[in-house]
């Protein structure tokens, strides 16, 4: 895995070597297509950040910050690791889980422009869909100021989530069996 574009483009990045999920290049590559501009100056929240690619990216494509959250210590581990190796250090990670770190993000009043979230994904029926639980969550609609945008990424055949208010569908694409769901807060 490596990072696409960019200040820190082409250098590769170290992956866990256990518990995530690399998105593929392929399927970040058109994420960061459809988004375009939108990265230039935005503060980012990656969720689930396992190797911290999303976030590191965006660093790396011109954001001003990225806060990459993980539970999992070895994910941080590795995330440090790849902070270093591409010297992109407006990135600061936080341990913890995700719902949890969210709540209290939001009761400091913390906001961003730009928040990605690739959760573990709902294999088999009656797996909780953690993307339309995470986009639900009252705290996390407080993270976005009107107009910041969420990428989702799921398991295209099991995410049938619909997103109502605040959230405004902007768009959704399968790559594969990876959904991305482009949402934009109103």
């Amino acid at each position: 895995m490596r990072l696409i574009s960019g200040s820190a483009g082409g250098i590769p990045l170290e992956v866990p070597k256990s518990v995530t999920r690399p998105t593929q290049d392929r399927v970040r590559q058109a994420v960061f297509n459809m988004l375009g501009e939108l990265i230039e100056g935005a503060r980012v929240l990656d969720l689930f950040a396992g190797s911290g690619a999303i976030g590191l990216e965006c660093l790396s494509r011109g954001a001003s910050s990225a806060l990459l959250v993980d539970q999992d210590r070895g994910a941080c581990e590795v995330m440090k690791k790849n902070i270093a190796k591409t010297r992109l250090e407006a990135a600061s990670i936080r341990q913890g889980d995700v719902f949890k770190t969210v709540a209290q993000l939001a009761t400091l009043g913390s906001q961003f422009d730009l928040v990605f979230a690739d959760p573990p994904y709902a294999h088999k029926p009656g797996d909780l869909d953690l993307s339309a639980k995470l986009a639900a969550e009252e705290s996390f609609h407080q993270l976005l100021p009107t107009g910041g945008s969420v990428i989702l990424e799921s398991l295209a055949t099991r995410n049938t989530a619909s997103f109502g208010p605040p959230w405004e569908l902007i768009r959704q694409r399968d790559y594969g069996s990876t959904r991305i769901v482009w949402l934009r807060k109103r």
